[in-house]
């Protein structure tokens, strides 16, 4: 049987699931995540549970209103009757990831390499939301680790004082399952020959070999993932389902309804 590693951590359980909502990455685009907000309230039924699949910050126009959003939407959630805070996941994505790591930056081998890198990949638009100066960020690294610890502890104390801001990050998981192990939800992909405990960084950059999976991953009636690096759109296939509406990239952002079987619902973009 597949071993989904017993670390609540690293990985949530969603108990006695009917249903699944599956959110795509938004990447700072407040207001498609609204739209899909209110679609999804009137028909949200006991025993639904939601899964976000990463990617709320970076690239879009408004990181923290997005944040502000999930956190807005959850307390609306959990206060239904027979809701519990466990029901409603947030994956990390690789926009989390980065700003992780860029929180980090003065303990980079390589910052003055490390950073425009992760700002090609989207991050400025999140250092901005805190207040911070994507350019600055740039002069701070070439002035060595005591620069780039007080701008690192800048941003850190801007997220801090945005209610919820840190406590939502501090809750992302890496991949949420239920606990029948008939659905497996990743941010990005991972690699079909590793256990769920192994899986590395491909959980948030993607493995060559999800788009390939031909047959069940472990116990797994089927993975859902949140975001294909290919921008294709959503795709399904026997074992796998894509839910990637290009949020960020010109696309749209994508909610889906998925049965304990893995069959899809019903599939609504914004």
């Amino acid at each position: 049987m597949q071993d989904p590693a017993q670390e609540p951590e690293k990985f949530a359980v969603l108990r006695r699931a009917q249903r699944v909502w599956a959110i795509s990455p938004v990447h700072g685009d407040m207001m498609r995540l609204r739209a899909l907000h209110a679609f999804i309230e009137p028909l949200f039924e006991p025993g639904d549970r939601i899964v976000y699949l990463g990617g709320y910050l970076g690239r879009g126009p408004d990181v923290a209103g997005t944040v502000d959003e999930l956190i807005a939407f959850r307390r609306q959630i959990i206060a239904r009757p027979g809701m519990f805070a466990y029901d409603v996941v947030y994956l990390r994505g690789q926009q989390e990831e980065m700003w992780s790591k860029l929180l980090q930056l003065q303990f980079a081998p390589n910052p003055k390499e490390v950073l425009p890198w992760m700002l090609q990949h989207g991050v400025g638009a999140t250092i901005t939301a805190y207040g911070g100066d994507p350019h600055q960020g740039i002069i701070h690294c070439r002035e060595g680790a005591m620069a780039i610890t007080r701008w690192t502890n800048s941003l850190r104390a801007a997220m801090q004082a945005k209610p919820g801001h840190a406590a939502l990050m501090s809750t992302t998981r890496r991949a949420a399952y239920t606990d029948d192990q008939g659905l497996l939800f990743v941010h990005a992909g991972l690699d079909p020959e590793r256990p769920l405990s192994a899986q590395g960084d491909s959980l948030w950059w993607g493995s060559p070999g999800f788009a390939q999976l031909n047959h069940p991953y472990g116990e797994f009636l089927r993975v859902v993932r949140g975001y294909d690096h290919a921008h294709q759109g959503p795709s399904a296939g026997p074992f796998t389902l894509t839910i990637d509406g290009g949020c960020g990239y010109g696309g749209k952002a994508l909610a889906a309804l998925i049965d304990p079987k893995g069959e899809l619902l019903n599939l609504v973009e914004a």
